[in-house]
């Protein structure tokens, strides 16, 4: 656990701008086992690329674990990152996606964010993904397309 550097760090700041760099992981003990791991952000924070007013989501991220996990210190401060970030609603989800595949390699991965309406809107995009030629590709594809259109 020596490579984690923000866990038990009292004095961890939260990063002005988008940092996926932040992001640490720890070996997962139970790579044999299929798992769920859940975590859930209600405070989600980033800024529109156009007008510079803030948009507020639920980041929901479900994921099956490989040999790596996301320690949870470190995804708190990588997802307060955003928060002077401008990007859009599906940017932002993709992009979490994306850096949580490239940390930690997972058997299979989807992150939704459940956006408050904004111009009497609510933008829900969800994004997913299952390491290729396995079944867990398989439930991706299946999974997005079968996915109910409401929350």
């Amino acid at each position: 656990m020596t490579t984690l550097t923000l866990l038990g760090d009292k004095n961890a700041a939260i990063p002005s701008d988008y940092a996926p760099e932040i992001l640490e992981a720890f070996p997962n003990k139970h790579p044999g086992n299929d798992y769920l791991v859940t975590l859930h952000c209600p405070e989600f924070t980033s800024l529109c690329p156009i007008t510079g007013q803030p948009d507020f989501a639920a980041i929901h991220i479900a994921y099956i674990p490989d040999t790596l996990l996301v320690e949870s210190k470190s995804l708190k401060l990588y997802l307060f990152s955003f928060r002077n970030h401008g990007d859009f609603h599906e940017d932002c989800v993709n992009i979490i996606m994306k850096d949580l595949i490239r940390l930690m390699q997972p058997k299979y991965i989807e992150v939704y964010g459940a956006y408050t309406p904004r111009g009497g809107i609510a933008i829900h995009p969800y994004a997913n993904y299952g390491q290729p030629g396995t079944r867990y590709a398989e439930h991706a594809a299946a999974r997005l397309l079968n996915r109910p259109l409401t929350a």
